[in-house]
């Protein structure tokens, strides 16, 4: 099973493209165990094997072995996630990819094994090779194509024609669609290879975009850091928990058997993990619905009632009364305030 997780807002963009093609938005989210709340918040996390998942399903519901590929000239980064409009508001490409490797783990939190960078530039002679350093990536080669896809597409969407990539090394085997690796693509491709990795021309990274923002950029780069210190704290069983709780938690009653399940843990190791950390599991619940709570409200998209529904109260007075248990206010009167 694939490990780490991405954001919800790169799934979206999969999901979403997949239902422009033609597929069922409630068939698709059904199939992967999903409820639309996930995505009130883009940077929210879903586990990488229902992003791997939605993203098989989006290839076999429009009917298209290139899906992988075709999404990525289709759907623009910035549409994705904060990295790409991060990506978008620097220098050069250079530059870009620094803060790609600095900030990728929130579009797509991957194994690469070591502690050095995911995208890493290996000089050979008078070559020069971009090559994705994940780990096991065989395991997912539609994550292979949407990589280097997101690379060549991004770059072409902005410099037209402007030299790129030489050619290009793939570890999986040659697919049945492989004629698509030439129309999107664009260069010659090696299947079966050693690594996953692009030749590159020494010039693109000190092309110059006609897009940056100095300003956009630490404003972002800020948010960005913050994320980064959330996607982190995950890592812990409360934050594996609450990432396990969080799309479901419209539910209701969420009981510490139904997570430690979903989380292969037993309850007493869920029980014992979560006291190491200094919280129960009635008050990570609790917490939880707060949290929620006060985002949908600020959000001013859906109502008091309809807030209830989305963090599990059925009864809209417990809510009220669970509500200002929290913050002291109605939620009314807080919606109204924030």
């Amino acid at each position: 099973m694939e490990k780490g997780s991405v954001s919800a807002g790169y799934l979206k963009s999969i999901l979403d493209y997949a239902v422009d093609k033609g597929a069922s938005r409630s068939a698709l989210l059904a199939a992967v165990d999903l409820d639309d709340a996930i995505f009130a918040n883009a940077d929210n996390r879903v586990p990488m094997e229902k992003f791997r998942r939605m993203m098989q399903l989006g290839a076999e519901h429009t009917n298209n072995p290139s899906f992988s590929l075709d999404y990525c000239w289709d759907m623009p980064f910035v549409r994705t996630s904060i990295v790409g409009l991060i990506a978008e508001s620097t220098a050069n490409m250079g530059e870009a990819l620094a803060q790609l490797n600095r900030y990728g783990q929130l579009v797509a939190e991957v194994d690469i094994g070591t502690a050095g960078e995911r995208f890493a530039l290996v000089p050979e002679g008078n070559e020069l090779w971009l090559e994705d350093t994940r780990i096991n990536p065989n395991e997912f080669p539609e994550l292979t194509e949407s990589t280097f896809g997101r690379f060549i597409c991004e770059f072409r969407r902005h410099f037209g024609d402007t030299p790129f990539v030489k050619r290009i090394k793939v570890t999986h085997e040659k697919p049945a669609h492989y004629k698509d690796y030439d129309r999107v693509l664009q260069a010659p491709v090696e299947f079966a290879a050693d690594r996953n990795a692009m030749e590159i021309e020494t010039s693109w990274l000190t092309v110059q975009t006609d897009y940056a923002d100095r300003y956009a950029f630490g404003i972002l780069s800020k948010h960005a850091d913050a994320l980064m210190k959330e996607l982190e704290s995950s890592k812990t069983i409360k934050g594996r928990a609450e990432s396990i709780m969080i799309p479901v938690l419209h539910t209701g009653e969420l009981t510490m058997d139904q997570v430690a399940e979903k989380m292969g843990l037993s309850r007493q190791s869920l029980y014992r993990g979560l006291k190491a950390e200094g919280i129960s599991f009635e008050q990570l619940r609790d917490d939880l619905r707060h949290k929620m709570a006060c985002h949908y409200l600020a959000e001013k998209k859906v109502s008091a009632n309809e807030t209830a529904y989305l963090v599990g109260f059925s009864d809209p007075s417990a809510f009220s009364r669970a509500f200002k248990r929290w913050t002291g206010q109605a939620p009314g009167s807080w919606q109204a305030v924030g």
